[in-house]
């Protein structure tokens, strides 16, 4: 019998992703930022075309089983996939076609019952990113390299793990499973120190591979929320935490609504770590509906980005639904999110 699954990661820039004097070419508009990714993985050709990512990872893999249980072959296939690069100065433009890295491929770790595959894709854009760095020869000119390297773990009993273990600082990169669906998400950008460090042997390609900080996906609901707020009339604040800081605390008032653009939030509850919040999440709407007291503390687990929105940015039967989807996580073993 054959069985049978695939990951996907899909990197993109988000908006703002960029600080200081390398986002004036996004805000002039000879550069831009990338929409967020459909929840579900649409045909990646389409998507290139269309210069809805930047960079794409497909791994897919397959192991066949005899009566016994036993793993009498093995097999994987995919790639990367990435996008031209086009800028824009009125009405001219010019197109730069990218780089691609050789798709990196570990011979497969077989195991007591199970296969292990991991790949490697990455590359970097065409287009030209004059900048100064922190090692010889201290002047760059190209664009630093852009990577992901997921793993897929298949069992004879018919089980499938998959996970991004390794991805550059930069951009943000999702992972979408077998079924299509987005299921996890990096949850750091890290634009200063990718532009500074990854160029020449610093990548998969020659000593390094970053640890992915991966976070769980947010819901549907999240998503349609981070766009009320970021993309409504009323423009929401944007707050910076250093790695330690507390953005709320158990028990306080509050009456502020937060998306957490960039970063991971440590959830708290009397003390006590009992979950993490990754970018695209949104947290505070209980305190909003239920009297106005945090339920939990927020702590800036790496450094922080948040939207501050108001309860009235948000319409409240969105605010209702989201609460409500939060005390089934906490049914189910998930903790408050403020």
């Amino acid at each position: 019998m054959r069985r049978s699954s695939s990951v996907t990661s899909v990197s993109w820039i988000p908006s703002e992703a960029i600080p200081g004097p390398m986002k004036i070419p996004f805000s002039l508009g000879v550069g831009h930022y990338d929409p967020p990714p459909p929840a579900e993985l649409g045909d990646l050709v389409a998507w290139r075309d269309a210069d809805r990512f930047r960079f794409a990872n497909r791994l897919a893999a397959w192991i066949e089983v005899d009566d016994a249980g036993t793993i009498t072959a093995h097999g994987h296939d995919g790639g990367g996939l990435i996008g031209s690069t086009t800028l824009r100065l009125g009405p001219s433009s010019a197109t730069f076609t990218a780089f691609s890295y050789p798709d990196l491929q570990n011979e497969p770790e077989v195991g007591d019952g199970w296969v292990r595959f991991r790949q490697t894709v990455g590359g970097r854009t065409g287009a030209p990113m004059p900048r100064t760095v922190r090692r010889p020869p201290y002047v760059q000119l190209s664009a630093p390299t852009v990577w992901t390297t997921l793993e897929l773990t298949l069992h004879a009993d018919g089980r499938a793990d998959a996970q991004m273990t390794g991805a550059s600082p930069f951009p943000r990169h999702w992972v979408y499973d077998d079924s299509c669906a987005l299921v996890a998400k990096s949850g750091l950008t890290d634009f200063g120190g990718w532009s500074k460090q990854c160029f020449g042997d610093h990548s998969p390609w020659g000593d390094v591979d970053s640890p992915a900080l991966v976070t769980v996906a947010e819901t549907a609901l999240e998503r349609t929320l981070s766009s009320t707020i970021m993309r409504g009339n009323a423009k929401p604040k944007v707050r910076k935490l250093a790695e330690g800081e507390d953005l709320v605390r158990q028990g306080e008032p509050g009456h502020e609504l937060f998306l957490l653009l960039d970063g991971v939030l440590e959830v708290l509850v009397d003390g006590e770590p009992v979950a993490e919040l990754g970018p695209g999440a949104v947290g505070g709407e209980r305190a909003l509906l239920e009297g106005g007291s945090r339920t939990s503390t927020l702590r800036a687990r790496t450094r922080v980005r948040v939207a501050v929105a108001t309860a009235e940015q948000v319409d409240t039967s969105a605010l209702r639904e989201l609460a409500e989807g939060h005390r089934r996580e906490e049914r189910d073993g998930q903790q408050p999110t403020a």
